[in-house]
């Protein structure tokens, strides 16, 4: 790769929420010829593993008013500032054509500066409400896209639905045949994240157990759960009579997800990506601790397309759930439906959306 190459700089935050789509475009932005820089900070870099080697990484000072006491609070605009700085003086020795920032506070100093230095910029949202700092770039940057859809967008600010990119492991499965319910071996996926899933790990087996007789002979299940919920979670299942592998984490979700005659799941934005360009019926339950209640924003599309059943925490008990599995069910046209109106709402080309959006861009059209 010749220096003369276009570059791409790509700014993001240190969680895989932010992170993963963003490696997804630097994959696809490298196979056409084109460089690309991450800039991100310490805890961000940690997370880059996963990118190509050609990507080069270039750390930035930043920080969170998240984290901390009062103190290192009242340093964060500093450090932000001092960050901005670096990213100018970086912009202008290595100009990239397009600047495109995933959110985090990571990503505050090289889009800071691409406003400065009017460089072509955009940013990319995961999840149907935006971040802090993608609110604060939504009126600054020349293109908005969406993993989302709808998304909750400013006044005035136009958004672009390109979706969330997955895994190939995802699009390997995607649109894989539905086999609706019925009088033989089923499966049901249920997986909960990281955060808030002990709720999950109380009611799902509960809410299994006390399906009809003629479901529940017929289920498997594989349940995500937290490493300190796995025995007493893997005792009920057994309690019940119920075929269940309980791990902390899967490896295999995009199999077992094409395997699957339902999944209930916490609706995060790549689970929500993974379960439409699959393309199965879903019950989502989202997180209600997450911010801006973004969970509940994204489950919307899937929702309104009559593809998922929400259930907010605050009506989640085992008789609620027992009565939305149930209709899933005993009702195969019905969850046939609902599997073939998911996969009308993924978006299995998101990468080359975002790709498409980048050259855009580069070309000033």
């Amino acid at each position: 790769m010749t220096a003369q190459a276009p570059l791409l700089l790509i700014a993001a935050g240190g969680t895989g929420g932010h992170m993963f789509p963003a490696q997804a475009l630097a994959e696809a932005m490298i196979a056409r010829g084109w460089r690309v820089k991450l800039s991100t900070d310490a805890r961000g870099a940690r997370y880059a593993g996963g990118f190509p080697t050609k990507v080069v990484v270039e750390q930035v000072a930043s920080a969170t008013f998240a984290r901390g006491g009062v103190a290192a609070k009242a340093l964060v605009p500093f450090r932000i500032a001092a960050g901005v700085g670096s990213a100018v003086l970086a912009l202008l020795r290595d100009r990239p054509e397009v600047v495109v920032g995933f959110g985090g506070y990571p990503s505050i100093p090289a889009l800071a500066a691409a406003t400065l230095l009017r460089l072509p910029r955009m940013i990319h949202e995961q999840n149907g409400v935006l971040g802090r700092v993608n609110q604060v770039f939504a009126r600054r940057v020349n293109l908005v896209a969406c993993g989302t859809w709808p998304t909750a967008l400013p006044d005035g600010v136009e958004g672009i639905h390109t979706g969330n990119p997955v895994r190939q492991a995802v699009l390997d499965r995607a649109g894989a045949p539905y086999i609706p319910p019925g009088d033989y071996p089923m499966s049901l996926v249920a997986i909960g994240g990281s955060q808030g899933a002990r709720i999950l790990s109380d009611v799902v087996p509960a809410a299994i157990a006390a399906l009809p007789e003629e479901v529940r002979r017929n289920l498997r299940v594989a349940h995500q759960a937290r490493a300190e919920d796995m025995d007493r979670v893997a005792a009920a299942y057994a309690e019940a009579g119920i075929m269940a592998e309980v791990e902390p984490f899967f490896a295999d979700i995009p199999r077992r997800l094409s395997e699957a005659q339902l999944v209930v799941s916490r609706s995060g934005a790549s689970s929500i990506a993974d379960i439409s360009v699959i393309g199965r019926p879903a019950i989502l339950i989202p997180f209600a601790a997450a911010t801006a209640d973004h969970q509940t924003a994204n489950a919307r599309g899937l929702v309104s397309a009559e593809a998922a059943i929400l259930i907010p925490e605050s009506a989640l008990d085992p008789a609620t759930l027992t009565a939305q599995m149930a209709a899933v069910l005993t009702q195969p046209q019905a969850a046939g439906r609902m599997a073939a109106n998911a996969l009308a709402q993924g978006r299995p080309d998101a990468t080359e959306r975002l790709v498409d959006l980048v050259l855009r861009l580069a070309r000033k059209e």
